[in-house]
């Protein structure tokens, strides 16, 4: 995958379809599998709109991350732009890079549940920490050792996860396409405008990803073509591969199926469309896709620690690399804190905070951009487009839990103030 790296003297370079499988891998990972069900109990049959929307919002910010990622190549990504913006405000950057790294661990998280669950469900094991659960840490301990291992390894295995995965999507998607029934559509807004939103806010974690190939930079090939080509890219396939799975869903499956498999929805979509060889290999599919976002997001998030360390933003320990130039304690603290929180958090909790969080980084980016859009070149008219949008779906979210889940708005505060608190302390003598 990468064979280049100039500043790290090692024969590695991502180009454009290593970069397209990082991020398509990261975003299909946590999208469909993870949230279709979600997607459906808020929005009803208006749900593909959710993902048309939340499609539309990951596109602006985008933009946003490939104008500064081109003027400021640094693994740090989001705290590096925050960083440049406000230089007088270390503290701004600090915070939102925790924040990051936070969410990177809850979707690391939601992608080791649902991985769990669909081979659960799979092997006919428990749902519960005997199944599910062991599954899960399996996995993330799985990836862990990959990445260690170094880059090559980590890019070649998303690869070959990421495209087999598209191949078996997209067989899915045409055939269920003629199994659709129409009158399962209407009434099309049945949950209501209001539901379109709420289903687009909390599905943003799906569309998380694509910004992952920022945090590796330094080790892409011909970045100014690449970045913005592969961003583009990524986003649009998947919005598109999001809207087909989503439309079969709904017409193929009774609302009522279609809920009570939350967590494996797509598993159960397949039954009815090409039997139980379908399920079989929807439920490999999604398994194949969880993995690949571990992978990929292990990727970008440890380098983005290790920037964060040498920064003296974080621990030291996370600055530090083993002989094959990876940072290992990152990746293990990674792995450790997203274990823990697979088997204390709930789907719709991990989710929450996941989109939630990602929706904060991409509003702290694009206040960025705006405000260095003089080095970025970027056209303010888009940015502010992409902040409009990025702060109403935040409200969205933030009162669809306040009215109708407490218990979900109260832990997603608890995982808040953990981070908030571990970044105020750490940082304690560059916050004013």
């Amino acid at each position: 995958m990468m064979r280049h790296e100039p500043r790290r003297n090692i024969d590695e370079k991502l180009g454009l379809f290593e970069l397209i499988a990082i991020a398509v891998g990261g975003m299909i990972g946590g999208g469909i599998f993870s949230v279709l069900g979600l997607a459906v109990a808020l929005a009803g049959n208006g749900a593909p709109l959710s993902f048309l929307l939340a499609g539309t919002i990951a596109g602006l910010a985008a933009y946003s991350y490939w104008r500064l990622c081109l003027v400021f190549p640094d693994d740090g990504a989001s705290y590096t732009y925050l960083l440049r913006a406000f230089p007088e405000r270390p503290s701004i950057a600090a915070v939102e890079g925790w924040v990051v790294i936070a969410g990177y661990i809850g979707t690391l998280a939601l992608y080791a549940f649902t991985f769990g669950a669909y081979a659960a469900d799979l092997l006919s094991l428990p749902q519960g920490e005997g199944g599910r659960g062991v599954l899960s840490i399996s996995v993330l301990l799985f990836f862990l050792l990959v990445n260690l291992r170094g880059v090559r390894t980590s890019g070649r295995s998303e690869d070959l996860i990421v495209y087999a995965k598209l191949l078996i999507l997209a067989a899915f998607a045409v055939i269920g396409f003629t199994h659709l029934e129409p009158q399962r559509f209407t009434p099309l807004f049945d949950h209501g405008i209001t539901g379109v939103l709420n289903g687009g806010a909390l599905i943003f974690v799906a569309f998380e990803g694509f910004q992952l190939m920022t945090n590796a930079v330094q080790e892409t090939e011909k970045p100014e073509r690449n970045i913005p080509c592969a961003m583009a890219t990524s986003v649009v396939v998947v919005t598109l591969v999001y809207l087909g799975l989503c439309i079969v869903a709904i017409g193929v499956l009774p609302r009522e199926t279609l809920l009570a498999a939350e967590e494996y929805a797509l598993a159960e979509v397949a039954r009815p469309v090409m039997g139980q060889s379908g399920r079989v290999l929807v439920a490999l599919a999604a398994l194949l896709a969880t993995s690949s976002a571990i992978n990929a997001t292990l990727f970008g998030a440890s380098r983005m620690m290790a920037i964060m360390a040498v920064e003296k933003m974080m621990p030291a320990v996370f600055a530090r690399r083993s002989a094959r130039q990876v940072p290992a304690m990152a990746l293990v603290a990674l792995v450790g804190a997203s274990g823990v929180l697979t088997f204390t958090g709930g789907l719709d909790v991990i989710a929450s905070f996941s989109s939630l969080t990602f929706l904060l980084v991409s509003a702290g980016v694009g206040i960025a951009n705006y405000r260095l859009r003089q080095q970025t070149k970027a056209r303010g008219e888009i940015v502010l487009l992409s902040l409009i949008l990025v702060a109403a779906t935040i409200g969205a979210l933030v009162g669809y839990m306040a009215i109708h889940s407490r218990n979900m708005l109260y832990g997603v505060i608890v995982l808040y103030a953990i981070t908030i608190t571990g970044a105020v302390v750490w940082n304690r003598r560059m916050l004013v």
